[in-house]
């Protein structure tokens, strides 16, 4: 009797080899595709077609994009992570996403296994397979591209010697779109030297005009555009729109990856960068200086962890709530200049913002202290700088 699996598929040149081959060892093959965000209706329906041409038994299609939202982007712009201080982990929270709804999808049909399209030299092999491990452990894990070390070239040859469609645009490049933006693998990539393509690397030459866009931000998180308020999707997504008619979240990030090799790509994450850059310079004018110590450094390893496909560590529950405290007080409005190929936050307010014209205008005017107590302070500040460098005169007079 053929078992069922359960098959994350994208549509491109890597699950729709899994489909045949999957088939070919016995299984019917059920495709699951998550919507994480970046496709259009157009797109979902192409998914759909290539994986009943490719011999898909049924079809499935799950909208989580608030679901990515809620449980990943959220904490990522209130922790403002950037890996290696640029990149805003497009790919990781949605993987991990992609991985749970896929396991809900193959318990509700039953499926005694569930396969997905990874490499194995790549970090969505390690993103899929710890979710799956930790929240699925009785599902048979099956990874034909990985067990078999199959080239793109390979792939394609054996669709065609079937007769079966290969995906457009299956070439050397391996582009990912989804809520939180879209990266580019492959092909320029491998070598840390090489330009990228001109769509990633300069502005569109029909940009509009420079504009500016006000967000409104609650509790740490954006809720609405120019007044309007919006769903967290919806506002990622109609800002990244806006951020691509200027040629903006264009970036190379080069990294460690889960393997511990380095790895090299191209990404395009207008709405992300722009919302972290925002979110910032709001946190600026309410938090204290060791409240944005303590969580930069937390969510630069909070970012890691997930990065690295470890979402299930208890730590990073630990890590929310110090983030979801934080943020309480995260509330006003941002205004973002955009202009083609950069962007500039030129303005932030808050009910809660801690410069205080009362107390003092920096550089200016002091009214809680006399200009004896400043001058005070600044030298019981220098007894440690003193101190420090009293002891490496002397250390060096007693070596002369």
């Amino acid at each position: 009797m053929h078992k069922t699996v359960a098959l994350a598929f994208s549509g491109g040149l890597d699950t729709s080899y899994c489909v045949p081959r999957l088939i070919e060892r016995g299984f019917r093959v059920h495709t699951v595709f998550v919507n994480t965000g970046g496709s259009s209706p157009e797109d979902r329906a192409a998914v759909r077609a290539q994986a009943i041409a490719v011999g898909a038994e049924q079809h499935h299609e799950i909208d989580a994009r608030q679901q990515v939202f809620d449980r990943f982007v959220a904490v990522l712009i209130q922790a403002n992570v950037l890996r290696g201080e640029v990149y805003p982990l497009s790919v990781a929270a949605e993987r991990t996403q992609q991985a749970i709804s896929v396991i809900e999808t193959a318990n509700a049909i039953g499926a005694t296994a569930v396969a997905h399209g990874s490499t194995g030299a790549g970090n969505d092999q390690i993103r899929f397979d710890i979710a799956l491990r930790v929240l699925a452990p009785d599902l048979e894990i099956i990874t034909p591209i990985r067990e078999e070390s199959l080239s793109r070239e390979a792939t394609i040859a054996y669709l065609e010697a079937r007769n079966l469609p290969v995906p457009p645009k299956s070439g050397a490049y391996s582009i990912n779109r989804g809520l939180w933006g879209t990266t580019w693998g492959g092909g320029w990539t491998h070598d840390s030297w090489a330009e990228p393509p001109a769509e990633l690397r300069d502005a569109p030459g029909d940009a509009p005009a420079a504009t500016d866009v006000v967000i409104g931000w609650q509790h740490g998180l954006p809720v609405s555009l120019d007044g309007v308020p919006l769903a967290g999707h919806d506002l990622v997504e109609a800002l990244s729109a806006r951020a691509a008619q200027f040629g903006l979240g264009h970036g190379i990030h080069v990294g460690e990856t889960a393997l511990g090799i380095k790895g090299r790509i191209g990404f395009e994450a207008g709405s992300a960068l722009i919302l972290i850059a925002a979110h910032r310079e709001l946190e600026k004018l309410v938090l204290t200086k060791w409240q944005a110590f303590w969580k930069d450094q937390l969510g630069k390893f909070y970012g890691d962890r997930l990065h690295e496909g470890h979402y299930f560590d208890p730590a990073l529950r630990d890590i929310e709530a110090m983030v979801t405290s934080s943020q309480q007080r995260v509330t006003g409005e941002t205004r973002v200049r955009l202009s083609p190929g950069r962007f500039m936050v030129t303005g932030a307010r808050s009910p809660f913002s801690m410069m205080d014209k009362a107390i003092a205008t920096y550089g200016e005017e002091h009214l809680l202290w006399t200009g004896e107590e400043a001058r005070d302070f600044a030298r019981v500040g220098a007894i440690s700088d003193l101190l420090a460098m009293r002891a490496a005169v002397r250390g060096s007079e007693s070596e002369g």
